[in-house]
């Protein structure tokens, strides 16, 4: 759920304290504020609109699935559920009352009725199958794409997505009515707009997730570069802020050998230089009692 303003959850705060964003509808938007939680206004229209479509699916198959008043209702129900999916997200975006359930079930219930929908007409031979399998593969994709690219940012809804949402909405409409004449001809070129429609907003998604993707990852590796350069940079002054002659601990153990070998070395010159004097003297000696 998003956040709420302090004010409107209880939060201290004078009135028209700085920052403060006053809530639009009055005394209604501030009730819808404080009572932001799954059970607001929004998510209740969302959750009506899943229980929907078990109801329209037995008033479209009611009756044999071709009867006129049967399919009427069913049209009624969709349409029922068309126009909450416009009311339950503006009421969301205009009151606050945005949450982690409506940001799910909401996409879900449109799905739901729609899929529905399109597989009841196909199911009676109303609507061929390759129709609801683009439209249906069309909206699984997008889905799926969204969260290949969830990491990188989020794909905004075009103008094109939102006609095509209406255009299928009114095509699947006008098929669950039992038309004839040239209402029924009307139907087939607004279902071909929606296809096309369909078609061409997911291509365009596809495009848009590309891109944001390469963008994604190619920022990701600016960000690896500066921090290797940040690293180095750090690692030399160090360097360069140590004791004259004090030198990196392994210059100081070569060092360290070094001067362990000059004094073994010296021992070494004392000892040899000590035993020639010793012979020398013995030598000496020697001559003497001769």
């Amino acid at each position: 759920m998003t956040g709420v303003p302090a004010s409107a959850a209880g939060g201290s705060g004078a009135p028209g304290a700085q920052g403060t964003k006053p809530v639009r509808g009055g005394k209604l938007g501030a009730a819808a504020v404080n009572e932001a939680s799954i059970w607001n206004i929004a998510n209740l229209l969302t959750m009506a609109r899943l229980l929907l479509v078990p109801a329209f699916v037995m008033l479209m198959l009611a009756g044999g699935g071709y009867d006129p008043a049967w399919r009427s209702l069913a049209w009624a129900s969709f349409a029922i559920a068309m126009i909450t999916d416009l009311f339950d997200g503006h009421l969301a975006r205009t009151y606050n009352l945005v949450t982690d359930f409506g940001k799910i079930a909401d996409p879900i219930a449109d799905k739901a009725i729609m899929g529905a929908a399109l597989i009841c007409l196909s199911g009676l031979g109303d609507l061929p199958w390759w129709v609801t399998g683009v439209i249906l593969g069309r909206e699984l994709g997008i889905t799926l794409l969204r969260f290949w690219v969830i990491r990188y940012g989020v794909i905004p809804a075009s103008r094109g997505g939102k006609l095509k949402t209406l255009t299928q909405g009114v095509a699947v409409g006008m098929y669950i009515l039992a038309l004839t004449g040239p209402l029924a001809t009307l139907r087939f070129w607004v279902m071909a707009a929606a296809v096309a429609l369909t078609v061409g907003t997911g291509l365009d998604y596809v495009k848009q997730a590309v891109v944001l993707r390469r963008r994604g990852k190619a920022a990701e590796g600016e960000t690896a570069e500066r921090g290797a350069a940040e690293r180095e940079t750090a690692e030399s002054s160090v360097g360069d802020d140590r004791a004259p002659g004090e030198g990196s601990p392994d210059d100081r153990s070569l060092d360290d050998g070094s001067a362990d070998r000059a004094v073994d070395e010296r021992a070494g010159a004392r000892r040899a230089a000590d035993d020639r004097s010793g012979r020398e003297g013995s030598e000496e000696s020697e001559e003497s009692e001769r």
